[in-house]
């Protein structure tokens, strides 16, 4: 193979460059929307990038309770299962998938995100926990970009971040209340957990099964979600708005 000649761009490291933009660019794109979206009282930048950080570290930690699962044998090909066991893909994706990618993604944030002096609005739960999910979602989507076409990273970069900020919304948005209110944090962290743990394996389970109805139930389920989010951000926005004013 004829080597490259010495300052000759490296094609190779130009066509994994371009490959990336349909995973950063969304990221981008969602990073400033919650940004404007909590103009009110908007959170520190280097807060912001704590918690995407945190969700960079979440995807490893995700990966590592992966990896525990299958120490234990309960590892099982998701693929697989859809090929002809349907209540075998139904419990892995309600009793592993869901749960573990909404643990790893909520644990930093309850180590670290909820004792931050800045989060003191409702809003800020789901905001510090949007931002969460997009580094979880940046990690997860760079894996999947050796095995995807270049439209099907389109679609996929375009996707993770919008489903991973949805659940994580669910539990950030139970647990901000809960820190705020003085509440049980713990009441507050196993009901946004379990609704979300759940709504996300039913989501995989619906799409792993990759019937030719699989793809619009699962965006209607994500459009119903995301109706509901918006909603609330601007009613959350709205309500920190009205008490502000004199």
């Amino acid at each position: 193979m004829k080597e490259p000649r010495a300052g000759a761009p490296d094609n190779g490291a130009m066509s994994y460059g371009l490959m990336l933009l349909p995973v950063l660019l969304p990221i981008l794109f969602w990073g400033l929307y919650h940004y404007h979206k909590d103009r009110h009282l908007p959170e520190p930048p280097g807060h912001l990038l704590l918690a995407f950080g945190l969700g960079l570290l979440s995807a490893g930690l995700s990966r590592a309770l992966y990896a525990a699962l299958g120490w234990a044998s309960l590892r099982y090909d998701a693929l697989a299962l859809a090929d002809g066991n349907t209540l075998g893909l139904f419990a892995y994706s309600m009793l592993a998938i869901g749960p573990v990618e909404e643990f790893a993604k909520m644990l930093p944030f309850l180590i670290l995100v909820l004792g931050l002096p800045a989060m003191d609005e409702p809003i800020d739960g789901i905001i510090y926990a949007s931002f969460v999910a997009l580094g979880y979602a940046a990690v997860e989507n760079v894996i999947y970009l050796e095995y995807l076409t270049p439209a099907e990273a389109a679609a996929r970069g375009f996707a993770g971040p919008v489903v991973h900020m949805l659940f994580a919304s669910i539990w950030g948005y139970t647990i901000g209340c809960a820190h705020l209110r003085r509440d049980s944090i713990l009441r507050g962290t196993a009901g946004g957990f379990l609704v979300a743990a759940g709504l996300h394996g039913l989501y995989d389970f619906i799409v792993l099964q990759q019937s030719l109805n699989a793809l619009p139930i699962a965006a209607v389920m994500i459009i119903v979600g995301w109706i509901w989010r918006l909603r609330l951000l601007r009613a959350l926005h709205d309500k920190a708005v009205g008490s502000s004013e004199p």
